[in-house]
């Protein structure tokens, strides 16, 4: 805290400046009034072009600043104006600058427009218990009306946008307009003439009601309960246009299709006759070519029973050739056949001959005589190269076997245990030998072992 210490007579005393005390008195103020509700009269009223608002709030015994900041005010759904009535949620504030206490303001409406809303609300909740907003009510809108009713004002913008946009889509439907007031005492009951009068009229196929944008007392006239019961008992199905898009009236619920806008109700019930015209065009020549495919398949199907039509010695003529051409043809078919005969049986000739037994015999005969011949050289040969290779065999036995070496004057000596004796150590004293000579054997016994001495 920024302050600055005296004395007056002999006593210490503590001042603030004059900033520091606008800025607890600002502190103070906004923590005191939080968000509180302000009803009064726009005057001063200023809009710059930052975006923000500055205007004075007056009743008829004082007033106050506001500012309303440009993230705020965008968000109003009507414009105010100087001297208009409004409520205003907001806070209280101090601009330290100048010391004046202010009110920022956060949202507004105009004045009464609470108790309107709170209408509103009851008058909705009733007719949903009541079943008037129930889908299965609805009816269903004309895909192609032929003419309009329009309730509105004639002289509003909600007329003029209706007929720019029908005369600019489909300007051939025919639009009947039932003029009324749209805002204002009576406003509701005349409305509600005006439908049950284009139901009684019977002239065209649907009705539009509704009016441009305004605040949410203008529009009231399409939230009361007398426009609204007209509406649920209109036996031509109603489209309601009331207001801009955020706008949303007891109207938009009882009929049959709500429109965010005059035009968009226009655009909803009117075909684009530049798209109708394409298709028309598109039809058009769709039918032109079947049209010309059917004439060609016509003038085709008369050229060929005309070629068909003869007379009847042209037609004679033409028999008298067909039956020469036939018998030159059969004369050349049974001649082709002879002929093909006579082949044939000279080919089968042919074969039986050589298919004859005689010749196969004899061939036979040739055949086995000559194997015969080719088996008697074989075997001979054979039996010269096995009696050969016996001698060899012969020969070999003889050099290696025993009996030729015993020949020559040696023996072969076994005993029980060894069949061939070939050392002194083989056999022991008293033991029993079996000598083999070359004819005949010798039985004896050791007497003595006496090994050699080299």
């Amino acid at each position: 805290m920024q302050s600055n210490s005296f004395e007056v007579m002999g006593k210490k005393r503590v001042s603030l400046s004059v900033s520091e005390l606008n800025r607890q008195v600002k502190q103070l103020l906004e923590a005191s009034f939080l968000q509180i509700w302000v009803e009064g009269e726009l005057t001063s009223f200023a809009k710059p072009s930052s975006g923000h608002w500055y205007f004075t709030l007056k009743d008829n015994k004082a007033q106050i600043r506001c500012a309303m900041f440009k993230g705020q005010n965008q968000r109003l759904r009507f414009t105010p104006k100087e001297g208009d009535k409004v409520v205003v949620r907001t806070k209280v504030s101090l601009y330290e600058g100048r010391g004046d206490y202010q009110l920022i303001v956060e949202s507004m409406e105009p004045a009464g427009a609470g108790d309107l809303q709170k209408a509103f609300e009851q008058l909705k909740a009733t007719l949903a218990a009541e079943g008037l907003f129930d889908q299965n009510a609805k009816k269903a809108l004309p895909p192609q009306p032929k003419a309009i009713a329009v309730v509105t004002s004639p002289t509003g913008a909600a007329i003029h946008d209706i007929l720019t946009v029908l005369k600019r889509r489909f300007p051939e439907i025919k639009v009947t307009i039932y003029p009324t007031a749209v805002q204002g005492e009576g406003a509701a009951a005349e409305i509600a003439r005006m439908i049950e009068l284009a139901n009684l009229h019977k002239t065209t196929d649907v009705i539009i009601v509704g009016r441009g944008g305004g605040s949410l007392e203008d529009l009231w006239a399409f939230n009361e309960e007398v426009v609204a019961r007209a509406i649920y008992e209109s036996e031509l199905p109603i489209v309601s246009a009331v207001g801009h898009e955020v706008d949303f009236t007891i109207a938009d619920f009882v009929s049959d299709y709500r429109a965010p806008t005059p035009s968009a109700a226009a655009e909803k019930l009117s075909p684009d006759q530049y798209e109708w015209q394409q298709n028309l065009d598109h039809l058009i020549e769709r039918i032109q070519h079947a049209m010309r495919r059917k004439i060609a398949i016509e003038t085709q199907t008369l050229n060929g029973l005309r070629s068909h039509i003869k007379h009847p010695g042209n037609k004679l003529q033409d028999h008298l050739v067909r039956l020469k051409e036939l018998n030159t043809r059969l004369d050349q078919s049974q001649s082709r056949h002879l002929t093909k005969l006579n082949q044939t049986l000279h080919t089968l000739h042919q074969r039986l001959y050589s298919q004859s037994p005689a010749d196969k015999v004899a061939t036979a005969n040739n055949t086995v005589k000559h194997e015969f011949q080719k088996l008697t050289r074989s075997m001979t040969h054979t039996l010269e190269t096995k009696q050969q290779q016996l001698i060899r065999n012969i020969r070999t036995l003889e050099a290696v076997s025993p009996l030729a070496t015993i020949s020559r004057g040696y023996a072969i000596i076994s005993s029980e245990k060894n069949p061939v004796i070939r050392s002194v150590d083989d056999v022991k004293q008293g033991e029993q030998l079996k000598t083999q000579l070359t004819d005949g054997y010798i039985h004896s016994q050791i007497v003595s072992i006496e090994p050699s001495s080299h």
